[in-house]
């Protein structure tokens, strides 16, 4: 099971933060560090958001192996040439290590106080539906034209590709509705998904192997992955102050879809996860200040 860490970005992580973040991940083994892209708190009152785009390029010259992302950046934030750029001009300062995720954007305070359209839901699908493609199409075409419903693009060579070829993998996600699966067949590396009981998980999983088959795409070629809160420690006790500490964050109890517990029972649930098919989990880490809980994850993931 690959393991990466995940930062709510927008809960008022500084530069300083984010370094000693990356360095923590690095050191402990694990696989990547990922980013929410929000520019207003959620979960505190009142909280500064370095941009997600901006992090990941500083982020990418401290670092020297993490895979680096957004999980995920909405279609309402970016044009969709200036998000295929800033994805390459990461990938070329890390040297190959980025990662895009996209996504519909769902957070109505982001577009209200940014001054960002937000439609109805179908629209903003609709919308990255249409992003997705010019993505990939910048990426890896030569002087394309694209006429759609709220894009137009003439004669678009984007200099210079990307580092990773073809392309940067791009992250979709969701729980797999039709729509959702159909677009992650069609263009996605990796399919995303939220914490949900493990029956659930596999059902997923099948609608996504439906879809690739669908179009003739191999179902084991697209990844499917997890996000989901985490709490880890070495032992009972550590579990239990650092959930306490997140619960004081968020002001709400622990949900059961959290992966909480010690290394070793983590390890058992990493183990129903892989046999209902998630082959890689970002670990939503909440109490950002705490680089003892990345070292654990890394204990974690040495032993899953």
């Amino acid at each position: 099971m690959r393991i990466c860490l995940m930062v709510e970005g927008q809960e008022g992580v500084t530069w300083d933060e984010w370094v000693a973040l990356a360095r923590a991940a690095e050191d402990a083994g694990l696989d990547g560090l990922f980013r929410s892209d929000h520019y207003s708190a959620i979960i505190l009152p009142v909280a500064g958001s370095l941009d997600a785009w901006a992090t990941l390029a500083g982020l990418a010259v401290v670092t020297e192996r993490l895979r680096l992302g957004t999980l995920v950046s909405p279609a309402t934030f970016r044009h969709p040439s200036v998000l295929a750029r800033m994805a390459t001009t990461v990938d070329h300062i890390s040297g190959g290590r980025v990662e895009l995720g996209m996504g519909a954007g769902w957070f109505d305070r982001d577009h209200s106080e940014n001054g960002f359209p937000f439609y109805d839901a179908k629209r903003r699908f609709d919308l990255l539906a249409e992003q997705v493609e010019i993505v990939v199409r910048s990426w890896t075409e030569e002087n394309f034209d694209h006429d759609g419903a709220h894009y137009t693009l003439r004669d678009q060579d984007a200099l210079p590709r990307p580092v990773q070829q073809p392309h940067p993998p791009i992250v979709l996600g969701g729980r797999a509705k039709p729509r959702s699966a159909a677009l992650a067949a069609r263009f996605a590396a990796e399919y995303n998904t939220l914490g949900a009981p493990l029956d659930e998980l596999a059902e997923r999983r099948q609608r996504l192997d439906d879809a690739c088959a669908a179009i003739g795409r191999e179902p084991s070629t697209l990844v499917h992955s997890l996000m989901t809160t985490c709490v880890v420690g070495h032992d009972a006790n550590e579990v239990a102050e650092r959930q306490r500490r997140v619960e004081e964050l968020t002001g709400e109890p622990a949900d059961e879809m959290w992966l909480a517990g010690t290394v070793d029972e983590l390890a058992e649930r990493f183990a129903q996860l892989e046999q209902v098919g998630i082959q890689r989990v970002f670990l939503q880490h909440l109490d950002h200040r705490d680089l003892g809980a990345v070292a654990a994850m890394g204990a974690l993931g040495r032993g899953a």
